[in-house]
């Protein structure tokens, strides 16, 4: 029984300790050791710093607690659990049951527990998102700290502080060597997030043994010299330390701030469960007895959690965030008051809904042969969509002026004023999608733009926004060879086929300027799937909607452009992007010469697989066999519609330098080429 309160921390800190061990130990997999050495530190942050209410786990001003060294989810699920934080139906609303029961932390790692191998965003109640590849948390918590500087700088007015939380980020080696964390880094400096707080476990391991193997720099140097304000504290146990280096983090209001916490993996184990904890590894059943004893812990007991640990670290987490929280509701109702119209703003945003009529004002193009490229329609709709929905912000990776994503008449988001809504990413892809994620998660509508061969560098992130369901927007332009003299290195062929790949990401790539706006209007409708826009550099045909179908068939994502006489085709002629026109014309052409063709806009094969097979077979009719696509990448991911033996029209190898006309030409991506396919196809 404890005799005074550092005997209550001490014993919550070892109820944590021992936890991760006996869980990890029961699933025979996953590591016990970061979450035995950083105990302290997160007990000291959760029990008197964090302002987050366990009752209430989306309350929108809460400190974010991010952990980032993922491969530790044993430390936030006990967390979770000693605080009581509810769980959430539907993700959304709290119900009376605990988010991870003493059960799930027995079923870690097992089918349908809340407590997955790495945390996972939407699954567990008091994640806030998900963690396990290494770098993507501090990413994420750099976009999270740009939402707040954001949402404060719009919705705080005089007297109604709304939205001023902090976000902390745990991190570990790893992170801080992957280059997405580099790039967070950098881009936290630069605006001097003052929110933001990394919380470094420098324990001088990794999985291959001590980081001396492969790191050597000096890390509070390295922040320093990134504008971070850097705090050092020598022993992760020692509590009074920890709480000082808290304070200095509250008090400095002019950069991020690193806490530098050295630590012992698998502290108070013993060597060989060291060496254990230190690999990723379970203890062993004997291990633990000598950790346990270590401890002062029962040595034969199993997730053991002492009834005074439990309700002296829920009280605590809970006291003061549950009275940061009712004071919070308290000045809301207020603000609703004076000042309804942000109020509503507000709980639209968070509601994931758009304000009425928010695409009234999208324009529609005319008939045009010469056109314009999507970027430049697709640029002109997404300013049409941010006069209507305020919290659309986002920017690119030093491309702006090429992506056209600046958002008019707005201002720059910058460490001088949090107000502007177009972010200047610069040169960090990855760092850009990683931030979008987490500001996304904060409720904003985030984008973020680059050239589509760059999508490469941002894959990580993009896959983590569609296994989080989240509606982040990533717009890419100069989609193909159509990038001409910028040559191959530029010119991105397997792209469409990598981006396909990814489940729960919807692409889109339209067919002309008017396809274009339905795509933006499909990215920002959808809030469960993140989007990709591919969009051209190059002009293409607007194309006449009295003569071809309405561009709201992009909507299904796929829908016949124009049909045969009498609706029975001999071919079909499937496209999409700026390939489209040249399906027209080789409509055009395969008509005059007797030849019965359908040309299908397929834009996306996500949207178009959703629809039912009704639908789908009268787009696609399973009898017409003769099929050929056209598309300036790879086949790859086209046999699905066109089937082994249809044809494809485009890329097996890299582009080249020259004209756009001249490339296309030169490898054979043309109307012609269409129609001699379609010919092969139909025995003519």
């Amino acid at each position: 029984m404890p005799k005074t309160s550092e005997d209550l921390c001490q014993l919550t800190i070892n109820t944590i300790r021992t936890l991760a061990m006996d869980a990890v130990q029961a699933a025979n997999s996953g590591h016990p050791g970061t979450p035995m050495a950083l105990a302290p530190v997160a007990y000291k942050l959760w029990a008197d710093f964090l302002r987050y209410d366990p009752q209430q786990p989306l309350w929108p001003n809460r400190d974010r607690y991010i952990l980032a060294c993922g491969h530790a989810s044993m430390l936030l699920y006990s967390l979770i659990h000693l605080a009581g934080v509810r769980r959430l139906e539907n993700n959304s609303q709290p119900i009376d049951e605990p988010a991870v029961s003493l059960d799930d932390i027995k079923q870690f790692r097992q089918w349908h527990s809340t407590t997955p191998g790495h945390p996972e965003y939407g699954f567990t109640a008091g994640v806030e998102t998900t963690t396990g590849p290494l770098g993507q948390g501090c990413g994420n918590s750099v976009g999270f700290a740009i939402a707040g500087k954001w949402l404060a700088a719009r919705y705080n007015k005089p007297g109604f502080e709304l939205f001023n939380y902090n976000v902390y980020a745990q991190c570990s080696d790893g992170d801080l060597m992957e280059g997405v964390a580099q790039e967070a880094a950098s881009l936290a400096g630069h605006l001097r997030l003052s929110n933001l707080c990394w919380i470094y476990d420098d324990n001088q391991i990794t999985i291959e043994g001590e980081t001396e193997l492969a790191f050597s720099e000096n890390v509070p140097s390295r922040f320093r010299a990134l504008g971070w304000h850097v705090v050092e504290v020598d022993d992760a146990n020692d509590l009074v330390a920890l709480g000082q280096a808290y304070e200095a983090f509250l008090q400095h209001d002019d950069g991020p701030t690193m806490i530098v916490v050295r630590s012992i993996i698998g502290y108070g184990a013993p060597h060989k469960a060291h060496t254990a904890a230190a690999h990723g590894e379970p203890l062993g059943a004997d291990e633990i007895k000598l950790a346990k004893a270590a401890y002062g812990w029962p040595e034969d007991q199993s997730f053991l959690v002492p009834r005074e640990a439990q309700e002296h670290f829920a009280g605590a987490v809970g006291e003061r965030g549950g009275a940061a929280r009712e004071k919070w509701e308290q000045s809301f109702a207020r603000y609703q008051k004076e000042h309804a119209g942000l109020a509503a703003e507000i709980e639209m945003m968070l509601r994931r809904e758009l304000p009425p009529g928010w695409d009234a004002a999208v324009p529609e193009f005319p008939p045009d042969a010469k056109g314009m490229a999507t970027r430049v329609s697709g640029g002109k709709a997404e300013n049409a969509l941010a006069a209507r929905i305020p919290w659309l912000v986002g920017g690119s990776a030093d491309l702006a002026p090429s992506t056209k994503t600046l958002i008019d008449k707005s201002t720059s988001f910058e460490a001088d004023d949090y107000s502007g809504r177009n972010l200047h990413f610069g040169i960090r892809e990855h760092g850009m999608a990683a931030a979008v994620n987490g500001m996304t998660l904060c409720g904003l509508r985030g984008f973020g733009a680059t050239f589509f061969v760059f999508s490469d560098y941002l894959r990580p992130s993009m896959r983590l926004a569609a296994l989080m369901s989240v509606p982040s927007i990533f717009v890419f332009t100069h989609d193909s060879i159509g990038v001409g003299e910028d040559g191959p290195t530029h010119q991105p062929v397997e792209h469409l086929a990598a981006v396909r790949a990814i489940p729960g990401l919807n692409v889109i790539r339209p067919g002309d300027a008017n396809e274009a706006i339905y795509a933006w209007r499909i990215a920002l409708r959808d809030h469960k799937h993140p989007t990709a826009l591919v969009l051209t550099r190059q002009n293409m045909p607007t194309l006449d909607r009295t003569k071809y179908a309405p561009a709201k068939g992009v909507e299904r994502g796929g829908y016949v452009l124009i049909d045969a006489v009498g609706g029975k085709p001999q071919v079909l002629l499937l496209a999409t992007g700026s390939e489209l026109s040249l399906a027209c014309a080789a409509y055009e052409e395969l008509a005059a010469d007797g030849i019965a063709a359908r040309v299908v806009s397929l834009p996306s094969f996500e949207l178009f697989e959703a629809q039912d097979d009704n639908y789908r077979h009268a787009v696609l009719p399973p009898e017409v066999t003769a099929r050929v696509a056209i598309e300036a990448g790879v086949r790859q991911g086209w046999d699905r519609y066109i089937g082994p033996g249809g044809g494809f029209v485009g890329m097996d190898g890299f582009g080249g330098s020259a004209p756009a006309p001249t490339v296309y030409e030169k490898f054979g991506v043309t109307a012609a080429a269409m129609v001699a396919e379609a010919k092969r196809q139909v025995g003519r």
